[in-house]
């Protein structure tokens, strides 16, 4: 069928669910738990489900009996690190979740090692684990991958993502809902590395980005120094005999180091006696895992490869356990995870603080609550796992490689994209209220572009109205035709996922789940009067009439859509029921009793008398003065013809024919109507 879009808006009542409301249910003024909830128009979404480094059990987890879970409708994930993805296990297996999970490919694939890995070093009672190593194998079926910018619909919910460039696979997420759209962009960086691409500039203008504020207001220095001062500070804790720890998480910047570090190896030829270890359970399957996507990575990576697998080191060793660990002499080892709350990490940094010789460089941001974050404040001890006091001798230095916008990113970001409403999550509660100061004083002189703020906590929805006009398409049958000017069209509005469509009944089946079905009404009156006296008084209410038969009884139709048929002593009012029909058959039930409560002889019809041509215009002069006014009705002497002007609307009646034109229809409508009954009245009814 054809399908044609009309210009007219069709104005659409007012209805629940014009309030976006925005939700933290983690990450709202801390780091960690990434869990944001959006409500719209019926729908919910929940943005990443992550959990807290620096808690354990169910402490760490999303506020998520702040929600009805099973209620949300979808669940998108942004990428694998911990406190993005590290409670999704949980909330697939044991929760009454019901909806539908996505994430990208490259996601799904190291989610599944992370996680594992993550399971297996939690130093935490079995009690207090959330899940399993089966529950995290469960959870895999129930997670559906989408490709960048692959457009995907679910009840009426569009989303598509871009590359985030934070990590392997991370994504942006851009949700639209009836024509809202909301930017996640999860963690991102606009700064290419050593392999990844930078984060893609959406080309789609966004009503509200949620966007992260992990560094607040600082600004990263360039790629290269960060890169030459990591590099000296390893050379540096090897040349004077030590063991240089840099802890890390299984994947994400991982990588990023062991390029460089081999890279740097490879012109040194003085450490390559110095080992690299690279101590991960997950380090084969990570590295095969980075091999597969090489296509995800930036051209520098894409151009390698086809010379050599730039994944394949040659200067650094897998290290599944510390079975394999010989402790003898320096070396520089990257072990997981890497905020030092468990795991080999933790064991290594436990052995090796004591001495000054060794040295322990974190190079990616470090939650409140963690070991990596304390030792920062150079302690004079540490607590060890079993409860145990060591002195603190072994330098400590912090170097961000962490992939996260700085303010400059973000600046710049948010003045591409000009969102008017923007969403701060995924930064201490200080950071972010200076990004949030500091991006109110950018545009506060900005007359052509105003940015609202916000900075909830935990559980506190951001609320925001959005109230856009509505269009309706026509379609079907009804879009083939081709009304002239001032036609209205007139079918049946249908809504489906926030779409509106005006359409034939009768194409009811093709655009929606719905048929047309029709109900025919019938009502017996008791009727002992005269055909002649029920015209009369019908004649009166409606004007013209159609005589008919049905099933060769005498019959009457009024309004094109009721019909009076008349039986003995009764009469039966017919129609097919709608809101309007239904007015029309009241109306002519009212005129059926009165005309059989006329207490005139049955057979005594009113006649008019009959009138020239002459007295019957003098009437017509008559009555239309005294509707209108006299100075709004003159004759014309020319062609017999009678005019009614009324607000600047004129209205002209044909005095021979009767026929009245106006290019105004209500006024046209008013005077024909008068006219026809002034006709009829003076004119003498014909006998049945």
């Amino acid at each position: 069928m054809a399908e044609q879009t009309k210009p007219e808006t069709v104005i659409i009542p007012a209805e629940e669910g014009e309030q976006l409301i925005i939700q933290p249910l983690g990450a709202g003024q801390e780091v960690g738990r990434s869990c944001i909830m959006l409500k719209f128009k019926g729908k919910k979404i929940m943005l990443d489900c992550g959990i807290h480094p620096g808690m354990n059990g169910y402490a760490s987890l999303p506020f998520l009996d702040s929600v009805d879970v099973e209620d949300i409708d979808l669940l998108l994930v942004s990428h694998f690190h911990l406190d993005h993805c590290g409670a999704l296990p949980f909330f697939l297996e044991k929760t009454k979740f019901k909806g539908r999970c996505f994430m990208t490919h490259a996601s799904k694939a190291i989610y599944r090692w992370l996680l594992s890995d993550y399971v297996k070093v939690s130093n935490i009672s079995t009690d207090d684990m959330l899940y399993t190593e089966a529950d995290l194998v469960n959870s895999m079926d129930k997670i559906e991958t989408v490709n960048f910018h692959q457009e995907t619909e679910i009840n009426g919910v569009k989303f598509w993502c871009y590359t985030a460039g934070h990590v392997l696979g991370a994504a942006m997420f851009m949700i639209e809902i009836a024509g809202v759209k909301i930017l996640y962009t999860g963690d991102y960086s606009r700064q290419e590395d050593r392999h990844l691409m930078a984060a893609e500039l959406p080309n789609v203008k966004p009503d509200v980005v949620i966007i992260e504020s992990t560094y607040g207001v600082h600004i990263h220095e360039k790629r290269e120094d960060r890169e030459s001062r990591f590099t000296g500070l390893v050379h540096d804790i090897v040349n004077r005999g030590g063991r240089c720890l840099i802890p890390v998480f299984a994947l994400g910047r991982a990588q990023e180091l062991l390029l460089i570090l081999d890279e740097y190896w490879s012109i040194h030829p003085e450490l390559h006696d110095i080992p690299i270890y690279y101590a991960s359970s997950l380090a084969k399957k990570c590295m095969s895992v980075y091999q597969t996507y090489i296509n995800a990575m930036n051209d520098r990576i894409r151009k390698q490869i086809t010379m050599s697998n730039p994944f394949v080191f040659k200067h650094i060793i897998n290290l599944k356990s510390m079975d394999q660990f010989e402790d003898i002499g320096p070396s520089v080892v990257l072990a997981s995870p890497g905020m030092m709350q468990s795991g080999l990490s933790r064991e290594l940094f436990e052995a090796w603080c004591t001495s000054k010789h060794n040295g322990c460089i974190i190079a990616g941001y470090c939650v409140e609550g963690t070991l990596a974050k304390h030792v920062l404040s150079e302690p004079d001890e540490i607590v060890t796992m079993n409860g145990h006091k060591l002195p603190m001798r072994c330098s400590v230095d912090y170097i961000s490689f962490s992939a996260h916008a700085d303010y400059q990113q973000t600046s710049e970001f948010l003045r591409a994209l000009q969102p008017p409403h923007v969403v701060l999550v995924h930064g201490e509660a200080n950071e972010m209220s200076r990004l949030k100061a500091a991006l109110q004083r950018e545009y506060e002189d900005n007359e052509d572009y105003k940015m609202e703020v916000h900075n909830p906590r935990n559980t506190v929805g951001v609320e925001l109205h959005f109230r856009g006009e509505k269009m309706a398409k026509v379609v079907g049958n009804l879009a083939s035709q081709k009304p002239t000017d001032g036609q209205q069209i007139s079918g049946i509005l249908v809504k489906r996922n926030f779409n509106y469509h005006v359409v034939a009944p009768e194409d009811l089946p093709n655009y929606t789940d719905l048929a047309m079905s029709t109900v025919t009404q019938r009502l017996s009156i008791a009727y002992t009067g005269t055909i002649p006296l029920l015209q009369f008084y019908l004649t009166q209410l409606a004007g013209e009439m159609e005589h008919t038969k049905v099933k060769e009884k005498p019959a009457l139709r009024v309004f094109k859509s009721v019909t009076i048929i008349f039986e003995p002593r009764m009469v039966v009012v017919e129609w097919i029921s709608n809101p309007v029909t239904d007015m029309y058959a009241d109306a002519v039930v009212t005129v059926v009793l009165r005309a059989e409560r006329d207490p005139m002889p049955q057979k005594a019809v009113p006649r008019a008398i009959r009138v020239d041509k002459h007295h019957f215009q003098e009437c017509m002069l008559d009555m239309l003065q005294d509707m209108f006014g006299p100075e709004a009705t003159s004759k014309l002497i020319r062609g017999d013809k009678m005019t009614v002007t009324v607000d600047e609307n004129t209205a002209t009646v044909d005095l021979d024919t009767l026929e009245v034109t106006s290019e105004n229809e209500t006024l046209q409508q008013i005077v024909h109507t008068a006219v026809n009954r002034l006709h009829q009245a003076v004119t003498p009814l014909k006998s049945s």
